[in-house]
């Protein structure tokens, strides 16, 4: 028998409060009652990175999390990166570099990328291919998510 809880948290800058299954994950969370479809599911084992989002900062697998974890914390989910109109310098990146193809991993490495890009503003490309190693994407063979990366690191 699981039980409820409320939460408060906030995401991409927005405050919010609800009451939630104490087992709910968080992704399900994300996309089910705040509808930020943008985390996308694939493994549920915290294996492929789509789900992949910023938990106080750090870069997290939402379907490894329970919603109720998530309690006073400040989440941003791919929804979070771009002001308005204006697209975040990762996301004109991936767009340049063709860094995407079906596009189902790609919020995930976005979210890995910025979390990375705090730590370590200006990486080399070993640097990079070790941080986005945790990420599967089937399609675009990593070169161009990797130049994309570098080239968003060079304030392009």
């Amino acid at each position: 028998m699981t039980g409820q809880r409320s939460i408060q948290l906030r995401v991409n800058g927005q405050a919010y409060e609800r009451t939630v299954e104490t087992r709910q994950t968080l992704a399900d969370f994300l996309r089910e009652e705040l509808h930020l479809t943008g985390t996308h599911l694939g493994c549920e084992h915290g294996i492929c990175g789509a789900c992949t989002i910023l938990f106080n900062g750090e870069a997290v697998r939402s379907c490894l999390l329970l919603a109720v974890q998530a309690d006073d914390a400040e989440l941003m989910t791919v929804e979070g990166l771009a002001q308005g109109e204006s697209l975040h310098p990762l996301q004109r990146a991936f767009h340049a570099h063709h860094a995407l193809q079906c596009g189902f991993c790609t919020p995930g490495f976005l979210m890995t990328a910025c979390a990375f890009l705090q730590e370590e503003p200006h990486p080399t490309e070993a640097q990079v291919r070790e941080a986005i190693s945790g990420n599967i994407c089937r399609c675009t063979g990593y070169a161009p998510i990797v130049q994309a990366i570098l080239h968003a690191s060079r304030g392009g």
